[in-house]
């Protein structure tokens, strides 16, 4: 087991300190306030002041992706800097959500409390996230004055959106360079053992695509004449349930999803053009041309008269054009530590997991060569109706988390925690 000797104390549990209601009334906040991706102006301003009123820096970072959506975009980022050199740690949350969708039975923008649940439209995915991170790290800055290192705290926007563009101007930009390891609080729910205390270790990755087909106009009532662009989609579409895909460690194999479908002959032809959008989700071993392998291949099984074109999405920058597969090895000495922060706070090991789906965790986990895990609270729901979080579980996260920086930043933490350590896989003992 990691050794250190930090020891144990009531300052290193915060569950006396952050009270529920500090909880409650941080989430009714984050809730009521709608932040669509693409809408997220007003959120970000309140997350700036809620910095400023506690007595952090913060500042709001903007960035303009000029070449694809026009977006002029807003992070809030705050950085607490230590005495002396040490690691750099990113706490990365996103504050933006899907859109409201149908069915809620809740008021999504209320902050409902049941019991132990709060509901509403980001409530898990991922203002609970968001909370539990800004209430641990404001609770690091009042009782440690000093320490080593440094905390980079990141609230982006656009996660939601196409292309994550608020964490990828953060790296493009290079405020994320020195980062030597990062969490990011997505709930456990996107993991594939959603079972809280759960820790992923990585996650799957994906590319958005299409596929064209080019058939040949005809009369309906001659459909043979022709050559049905929509019907050799329709063959496509059914090989694609038939693939058998690479299997990787840990990650397990990827999956191709149709999102769209795009066909039309008009009141009475064989329709000449078909479009079949995809995400694709992919493993470690695979990339654009893995897919397109997997795509020729099902083309050809379908037996079919059009011919075909792959297109990749258009991206802002090559760094946003997909989102690529990582994972973190369980003896990373940053990870070894945040696994014992969760058996000091929860008196349990965590689940060990891996995202299925993606998210801005790929750009920190695969772009800054830096590890990143993904560690976030329970609930049910996210992107549907009715979506909560549970208060005790975000109790628990933010806990967790100022365990874990009181563990490798503060002026007790172990030596070998320092500044871009090459000792990044063993287990380290003091």
């Amino acid at each position: 087991m990691f050794k250190h000797n930090l020891q144990i104390s009531e300052e290193i549990k915060l569950s006396k300190d952050i009270i529920t209601s500090e909880v409650i009334t941080l989430m009714k906040e984050l809730i009521s306030i709608p932040s669509p991706y693409f809408h997220e102006d007003a959120i970000m301003d309140f997350t700036y002041r809620w910095f400023i009123k506690n007595g952090m820096s913060a500042y709001i970072h903007e960035y303009h992706e000029s070449r694809i959506t026009n977006f002029k975009g807003k992070n809030v980022i705050s950085e607490i800097n230590g005495k002396s050199d040490g690691p750099t740690i990113c706490i990365n949350g996103h504050m933006d959500t899907v859109n409201l969708c149908n069915g809620w039975s809740k008021d999504p923008y209320e902050g409902v409390v049941e019991g132990d649940k709060i509901y509403g439209l980001g409530a898990l995915d991922m203002k609970s996230g968001c909370c539990a991170s800004m209430l641990a790290i404001k609770k690091f800055h009042e009782l440690h004055k000093t320490f080593h290192g440094k905390i980079i705290a990141t609230f982006v926007s656009d996660e939601e959106g196409p292309y994550g563009l608020g964490t990828n101007a953060l790296i493009e930009e290079g405020l994320l360079k020195d980062v030597d390891f990062s969490i990011i609080t997505e709930p456990s729910e996107g993991s594939d053992n959603p079972c809280y205390p759960d820790v992923s270790l990585g996650a799957r990755g994906g590319y958005g695509l299409e596929v064209e087909f080019f058939g040949k106009a005809a009369h309906a009532a001659l459909p043979a004449t022709g050559i049905n662009a929509a019907m050799d989609a329709g063959k496509f579409m059914c090989e694609l349930e038939k693939i058998d895909y690479d299997e990787a460690a840990f990650l397990g194999k990827g999956v191709a999803c149709v999102i769209a479908v795009e066909s039309d002959g008009g009141a009475c032809s064989v329709p000449d053009y078909a479009k079949v959008k995809l995400f694709w989700h992919i493993v470690i071993g695979e990339d654009e041309k893995t897919i397109e392998n997997y795509i020729i291949d099902a083309v050809r099984k379908a037996n079919i008269q059009s011919t075909f074109k792959i297109s990749f999405r258009d991206a802002p920058t090559g760094g946003s054009k997909g989102y690529m597969p990582f994972i973190v090895a369980k003896q990373n000495h940053f990870v070894a530590a945040f696994l014992e922060s969760i058996k000091d706070i929860y008196d349990r090991e965590a689940n060990i997991s891996y995202f299925k789906c993606i998210g801005d965790f790929n750009y920190l986990g695969s772009r800054l060569n830096a590890p990143a895990i993904i560690f976030g609270n329970e609930g049910k729901n996210f992107h549907g109706a009715d979506e909560y979080a549970t208060i005790s579980s975000i109790i628990k996260t933010a806990d967790i988390i100022y365990n874990f920086l009181v563990k490798v930043l503060s002026d007790n933490s172990c030596s070998s925690f320092g500044k871009n350590s090459e000792n990044t896989q063993g287990l380290t003992v003091c």
